[in-house]
């Protein structure tokens, strides 16, 4: 049946198959490997769920505040009963125009690990966020730098032991841990915008933790990501992206991060929880943000975040044209539909790889959901996004927007 095939046939069944099997291999070596870890790491627990620890180094953990009065109202606690020995809370106040301060203050009457500073009024920056990051790890009395936002509220009170148990070497590797990358999650909600927010987080999340783990590592966010403070100064800190106004947490990592001095924490504890945006120009304007500094990367990483949509979007071209090239050139009658032909054997390969890519996508992304105590996603939702989501962000970098806020 396949010798009755024409020359531009194979070309397209061959082409297919070839992005098939990159898709397959990126899905079950990268987007899986952090479900992977979290069992590894499961068996590796103790009893009451936090891995055990033998060393307890100082950490400062560093939030930056604009106008962030409620959140630290809601949320500045849980950073202060956490269940680790040496660690202290700076807030770097970053233009606030509402009651931040006073809010800080008002904790810092009641714990003396918590400290206030601030960012000079009138900085000439391009971005206030960096100098305010750089304001807090030169104020911290500590090497190793925790990072979080004011809206952002860890998962247990043994976060910070557990993102530091990451700069522990384990195995056989014997390089100095210096970066720790861990998760930001968002809370579950109601509506289709919420349901985009979690699952492009998700898919994200999974994309650069198991590029991490696979010897890769090139962003993080700073919802969740530690480094030591000797290696921030020693790298020169921001200033090698002082023209983005974005990019403080992902192309800090982009540029100093190496497979021997990076690590990834995946246990629950070690998560943090945010709020998502509820409408969709909020998200848009987000993610327009992040997208915004990828330019920036380093050229190995952007070649290598290009092959997966480049692979996909061939994916869904070379379904679409092996379907309509059988229409247009064998025009099928219903009874074409019953019988094997060269016809039925094209579209039931197209058929069976789209199903099996379907199938596989969506096993992993819900393992790694269950693993991480998120909420699952359905099929449909699965390829909705799938389709969507790489078209959002080819518009994003196609027609790229000045960004004029913090």
């Amino acid at each position: 049946m396949l010798d009755d095939l024409n020359i531009v046939e194979y070309i397209l069944l061959g082409a297919l198959l070839g992005v098939f099997l990159a898709q397959v291999y990126w899905y079950i070596r990268y987007m899986a490997a952090p479900a992977r870890k979290m069992r590894k790491d499961k068996k590796k627990s103790t009893a009451n769920g936090q891995l055990s620890t033998t060393e307890t180094p100082g950490v400062t953990v560093i939030l930056c505040a604009h106008n962030e009065s409620y959140n630290l109202s809601s949320y500045l606690q849980a950073l202060l009963t956490q269940d680790y020995p040496s660690y202290e809370v700076i807030v770097v106040d970053d233009g606030s125009e509402d009651s931040t301060r006073e809010v800080v203050e008002s904790y810092m009457t009641q714990d003396p690990r918590l400290h206030l500073t601030f960012v000079p009024y009138g900085a000439r920056v391009r971005s206030t966020k960096k100098l305010a990051l750089t304001l807090g790890a030169k104020a911290a009395q500590y090497d190793y730098l925790l990072l979080t936002d004011a809206d952002c509220v860890p998962e247990s009170p043994h976060w910070i032991s557990e993102m530091m148990s990451g700069f522990r070497p384990s195995g056989k590797a014997q390089s100095r841990i210096d970066i720790v990358l861990g998760f930001g999650a968002y809370f579950a909600g109601r509506g289709h915008v919420n349901r985009l927010v979690r699952y492009d987080t998700l898919f994200n999340g999974l994309h650069y933790l198991g590029a991490a783990l696979c010897g890769h590592p090139y962003m993080g966010v700073g919802r969740n990501l530690a480094y030591s403070k000797s290696l921030f100064f020693e790298s020169g800190g921001f200033t090698h992206q002082m023209t983005n106004r974005s990019g403080d947490d992902d192309l800090f990592v982009n540029h100093v991060a190496t497979r021997t001095n990076t690590a990834v924490v995946l246990s629950r504890n070690s998560f943090t929880w945010s709020p998502a945006k509820r409408t969709l120009k909020e998200w848009w304007q987000q993610k327009r943000r992040h997208v915004s500094v990828s330019p920036s990367y380093r050229p190995e990483t952007k070649f290598r975040l290009a092959l997966e949509p480049v692979t996909r979007g061939l994916f869904y071209a070379l379904l679409i044209a092996i379907v309509a090239n059988q229409l247009v050139t064998v025009q099928p009658q219903l009874t074409d539909f019953l019988q094997l032909t060269p016809f039925t054997l094209q579209l039931g390969i197209v058929v069976l790889l789209f199903l099996f890519r379907w199938v596989l996508q969506t096993i992993v992304l819900n393992i790694s959901a269950r693993r991480m105590g998120l909420p699952r996603f359905n099929m449909f939702s699965v390829l909705w996004f799938d389709i969507v989501l790489p078209l959002v962000n080819l518009w994003m970098l196609t027609f790229p927007k000045k960004q004029t806020k913090w």
